[in-house]
C-alpha cells in the first residue's frame, strides 16, 4: 500500500513538472519578442549597441543644458548615467515633471546613433527615480541616496 502512495506522489510531481515546463515553453515561443522591452543604461548602449530596429528602454539623468526644442513638439536632449551619454530625439509633449538633471526613462530605438523615443516618462516627485535608473547608477557606483 505504501508503495502505491509513493508511486502516485512521484507521478503527480512528474506531471506537475511537465506541465510547468510546457507552460514556460508556450509562453517563450508565442509571446512576440517585440512585446519585451529591455532596459539599458547609456553605458550599455554605447558598449554594445542594440540590433537595428530593436525596441528598448533607456534611462538615466537628463544632461544639464542639453534640451533643445525644435519645431512644434520636436525636442532633443541627452541622457547620461555619468559614464556615457546618448542623444535622444522625441516628438510629442514631454511630461510636466521632465527637467534637466532629473531622472527619466524613454522607450524607442536607435537610428543613426540617436535614440528615437516614442514615449518619455519622467520622475514622479523630487526624490523618485525609476528603479532601473537607480540600479544602473548603483552598478556603476555613482548613485547617491536622496536627502530626506
Amino acid at each position: 500500500m505504501k508503495g502505491l502512495k509513493k508511486q502516485r506522489r512521484v507521478q503527480v510531481v512528474a506531471l506537475a513538472a511537465v506541465a510547468l515546463i510546457s507552460a514556460v515553453a508556450v509562453i517563450w515561443l508565442f509571446v512576440p519578442k517585440e512585446a519585451i522591452n529591455f532596459f539599458r543604461s547609456p553605458s550599455e548602449v554605447v558598449a554594445s549597441p542594440p540590433e537595428a530596429g530593436e525596441v528598448f528602454r533607456i534611462g538615466g539623468l537628463v544632461v544639464e543644458g542639453s534640451v533643445q526644442r525644435g519645431e512644434g513638439t520636436e525636442v532633443g536632449f541627452a541622457v547620461t548615467d555619468t559614464n556615457a551619454t546618448v542623444e535622444v530625439r522625441y516628438t510629442g509633449i514631454l511630461p510636466d515633471l521632465f527637467a534637466e538633471g532629473q531622472g527619466m526613462v524613454a522607450l524607442g530605438r536607435m537610428e543613426g546613433g540617436v535614440f528615437q523615443a516614442t514615449e518619455v516618462l519622467a520622475k514622479h516627485d523630487e526624490t523618485y527615480m525609476p528603479k532601473e535608473v537607480v540600479d544602473a547608477l548603483k552598478e556603476q557606483g555613482v548613485y547617491q541616496e536622496p536627502e530626506s
